[in-house]
């Protein structure tokens, strides 16, 4: 993989790379990378990736490799912390509790003492989303070259480190963001650079899909409202009607807001007619039309006050930008885009394309710049981006046909090491009583391994059945059973290794009683925990994206009217990488043990599951349940073993594919 990196580096063009688990695929493009003496931006998919690379494998190489690299880590500005409305988060403060208080204190001091600013350094702030979204910026709400605190801006700064170092690294949504306005820094990167690495890839297009796209929500309308109603006691005051406009667009905002309540509570819907699934196209159109009315009110009492309070142009701009924003979602809907509403505590509205496949095209070097040797180069790289030997499902979805690809494929004997079992009795997976039928086999396989169990499932639903139900079954084991939502993703993970960590280091018995971890959506991927912590992954249904989700429809529908099949083209293959990325949770290193459970007889039962398995790694066949139990079994007996030998491996959560 490393020359291949190299090779593509050398002359400039493009490297789809699938890089099985354990393959080191970080290295593999991190050394050739900074061996090349190219500005080199490698973008991954979460700011907690972002940081692990960042802050533990780039230190590592570059202290491998013994030469100085000046580098930089770019966030979103929602990341960074605002000394400006720092300052003013008093103001919103009047209803906060004592501890949310205090956690603000802690901010005011740890501002003083920051040196970057990243809201990362204060976790708890971190994860306060209220509290986080007072002290940093938004494009809407940032004052940019006016901001009496633009000399303490750690956005602007952080920038500013980007442009000055040789390897900056960024995270997808900040990439794809600033694909559509030129706000984050990347866009000023990106032509003095030689070479992008875009590490997960596989996320790449969903991502950019959101990113691309247009987007209306009530906070920003609120938020312009509020600014309105500020101007009623600034320099302005007495000259307009302040007052009256904000409340005209609070009330147009609230009952755009109010429509889809009144028809049910689904968070998202699709969007292919003239309104929203549910929603009446005539009170639609009239609620739009209310909000636009009163923007074009607030947009001509701007602009005529503008030329004696300067102030006042600003906020005419971001009257009319959220004026053309919302109009186009009063416009027919073009064929190539796909619109849909996201529904709760605010009300977003959306269009994206269909793919990033023209986006891609529009980046990538052409043949003519391949030819002549002075194209940049691009790698594409994952543990997952397809299911045949052309990654076809990846190539095609981010417009990479004709460019080179390469499988490597994990080191690991997964024959050896790990054992898949398809219970097939009683477990249809249309079944009422499914969810209590996964729950039974994991607490009896948990009591056998003392825990040491994760449990993925495809809906909210089914994890918090299956939960509960578990905690009933063994209350009374010592086995903790941990949900996803109850901590942060990192400190469930970290609960989970407690008991596993105690009795290797003689704090506790060897054989005290772990845990269950039952979650869904993000613990699919991301999750590294290797050693015997973790020795049984069981997954409770196909992961089949919901029909009904409105990106999905939309896609199913293009494909329908293409004269191709959905299933074939869109369900199947995503389906078969979701099970493939979630199956890749179980082994993480050389010595790993453990079982793969699927509860749906489908993936043995269907035609179609020969795809879906062979998207799995080649783990040996358990035929029936007492396979399992014994497979189980064997498992105890061996870590008992190393246990008396002395060769119990410490383990440690990270987060990697």
């Amino acid at each position: 993989m490393a020359h291949a990196v190299a090779e593509v580096m050398q002359v400039g063009g493009v490297l789809a790379v699938e890089a099985g688990t354990g393959v080191g695929k970080t290295l593999a493009y991190l050394v050739p990378a900074l061996l090349s003496g190219e500005r080199v931006i490698i973008s991954t998919a979460t700011k907690t990736l972002q940081e692990q690379l960042f802050l533990r494998d780039l230190p590592r190489v570059i202290q491998a490799l013994g030469f100085p690299v000046r580098m930089a880590l770019l966030k979103g500005r929602s990341s960074y912390l605002c000394a400006q409305r720092l300052s003013t988060a008093h103001q919103a403060a009047y209803d906060f509790s004592s501890q949310d208080l205090q956690l603000l204190e802690s901010a005011r001091t740890w501002a003083h003492s920051t040196v970057e600013g990243d809201i990362a350094e204060l976790g708890a702030l971190q994860d306060h989303s209220v509290l986080a979204g007072l002290v940093t910026s938004t494009r809407e709400n940032c004052l940019g070259a006016s901001c009496p605190q633009i000399a303490n801006c750690h956005t602007l700064q952080a920038r500013q480190r980007a442009m000055q170092a040789e390897l900056v690294v960024v995270n997808h949504h900040l990439f794809f963001a600033d694909a559509g306005v030129r706000a984050s820094g990347v866009a000023e990167l990106l032509p003095s650079v030689r070479t992008v690495i875009l590490d997960e890839a596989h996320q790449l297009s969903d991502i950019g899909v959101q990113f691309l796209g247009q987007r209306w929500s009530t906070a920003q309308s609120r938020s312009l409202a509020q600014l309105l109603a500020a101007q009623n006691s600034g320099p302005a005051r007495g000259m307009a009607d302040w007052l009256g406009l904000a409340a005209d667009l609070a009330q147009a905002t609230k009952a755009l807001h109010a429509l889809p309540a009144a028809v049910g509570q689904e968070p998202r819907r699709s969007w292919t007619d003239a309104s929203p699934d549910m929603l009446s196209p005539a009170y639609w159109d009239r609620a739009i039309h209310q909000i636009l009315n009163s923007l074009d009110r607030a947009l001509q009492t701007c602009s005529s006050l503008g030329l004696a309070w300067p102030d006042l142009v600003t906020l005419a701009q971001r009257c009319q930008a959220m004026h053309d924003s919302l109009i186009l979602f009063a416009q027919a809907r073009p064929a190539d885009q796909l619109r849909w509403l996201e529904y709760g505590a605010e009300l977003s509205l959306h269009q994206a394309p269909l793919t990033i496949a023209a986006h891609m095209q529009a980046l990538l070097p052409s043949a003519a710049e391949r030819d002549l040797g002075r194209g940049r180069s691009w790698i594409f790289t994952s543990a997952t981006l397809g299911t045949d030997a052309q990654l076809s499902w990846f190539v095609n979805s981010c417009g990479l046909a004709g460019h080179t690809v390469l499988q490597v494929p994990s080191p690991f004997d997964y024959a050896e090491q790990a054992a898949l079992y398809v219970p097939e009795a009683a477990y249809a997976a249309a079944a009422q009583d499914h969810s209590a039928q996964v729950a039974a086999l994991v607490a009896r396989g948990a009591r056998i391994l003392g825990g040491r169990t994760m449990v993925l499932t495809t809906t909210l639903r089914a994890m918090r059945a299956i939960a509960q139900a578990l905690a009933e079954d063994l209350a009374g084991t010592g086995i903790e059973v941990l949900v996803q939502g109850q901590y942060a993703k990192r400190l469930l993970i970290e609960n989970f290794l407690r008991s596993h960590a105690a009795s290797i280091a003689g704090v506790a018995p060897v054989e005290a009683a772990g845990s269950v971890l039952v979650a869904t959506a993000s613990f699919w991927e991301g999750v590294d925990i290797a050693g015997d912590a973790l020795q049984m992954l069981v997954i409770d249904k196909l992961p089949f994206a919901p029909p009904d989700d409105p990106l999905v429809r939309a896609r199913a529908l293009a494909i329908e009217q293409a004269g191709a099949s959905p299933f074939k083209e869109l369900h199947l293959p995503e389906a078969a990488l979701a099970l493939k990325q979630g199956a890749g949770r179980l082994i993480r290193s050389e010595s790993d043990r453990g079982v793969l459970v699927v509860c749906d007889p489908r993936l043995v039962q269907k035609g179609y599951g020969k795809k879906l398995l062979a998207g799995l790694p080649a783990m040996r066949r358990l035929a029936d349940e007492q396979q399992w139990l014994d497979a189980l079994e064997g498992l105890r007996k061996a870590r008992q073993a190393d246990v008396g030998n002395g060769e119990v491996a410490a383990s440690s959560p990270t987060s990697s594919t």
